[in-house]
């Protein structure tokens, strides 16, 4: 068990038209593969799920949480950029960066059941009860019909009026978006009804923690809740650690 607090910015310091920072504490570290270029990221029944990106080694696959063990894994297609994953009926289902396609894995065996196409990029994907949520790098997120995987809404998420781009991997957390924005160290928590961001959570000195020499690309990217033991993780591409932590009140 770790115990590191970083502080958050105090409201008290904070001008009316800025919005709030929260830190966070680090509650317990984990294994991960270093050599993952994690899109996305998601958290069942005792398991994380985790896509991979790049055209070389891009995939899906099931890991356990305590020791990093990968114990189920599937390969995207080749010739495809994987990118972020979500449960959706008895599939799991996969988006691609570039090429408009989404794969349908079963969700048990990872076998390839079909495909669905879409305008744009993908980017990343979360779900409440009710609806899928699909970032694409701009400001826009989705909301498809987990059934037919059809546009029925938009959210557009903006901090004081100005648009957020780059919004990237998502996670449904306790009815807010929490969505990491790429090539930063911030995850906004984002009002779905609104797309107002509520606040930020400042990873910056996790961020800095991370050996991994000069790669640009080995970003913040990776956000999973366990909602039955009320746990969030966060990790960045190509990291070798996955991170339990509490966001300061």
């Amino acid at each position: 068990m770790l115990a590191t607090v970083v502080a958050a910015t105090p409201l008290s310091a904070c001008a009316k038209d800025t919005t709030p920072v929260r830190g966070y504490t680090v509650v317990h570290r984990y294994p991960h593969d270093p050599k993952a270029f994690t899109e996305g990221l998601f958290y069942d029944d005792g398991y994380l799920y985790e896509a991979t990106g790049e055209y070389e080694g891009a995939g899906v696959r099931k890991v356990r949480l305590e020791t990093g063990e990968i114990v189920q894994q599937r390969d995207v297609p080749t010739g495809y950029f994987g990118e972020g994953i979500i449960f959706a009926g008895p599939y799991l289902l996969q988006l691609t960066w570039q090429q408009g396609v989404g794969f349908l894995y079963d969700r048990s065996t990872f076998e390839l059941k079909g495909t669905l196409h879409y305008p744009g990029e993908g980017w990343a994907l979360t779900r409440d009860a009710k609806h899928l949520y699909m970032s694409d790098g701009t400001p826009v997120i989705r909301v498809l019909d987990p059934d037919t995987f059809q546009p029925t809404s938009t959210i557009t998420v903006t901090d004081h009026g100005e648009p957020v781009q780059q919004v990237n991997e998502l996670e449904w957390v306790k009815g807010v978006i929490y969505a990491n924005v790429w090539q930063t160290s911030r995850i906004a928590r984002i009002d779905p009804k609104t797309g107002h961001v509520i606040d930020w959570i400042e990873l910056a000195p996790l961020v800095a923690q991370q050996h991994v020499g000069n790669d640009p690309d080995a970003v913040l990217n990776g956000i999973a809740y366990d909602e039955k033991h009320d746990r969030l993780f966060v990790t960045g591409k190509r990291w070798s650690n996955l991170y339990e932590i509490k966001v300061k009140p």
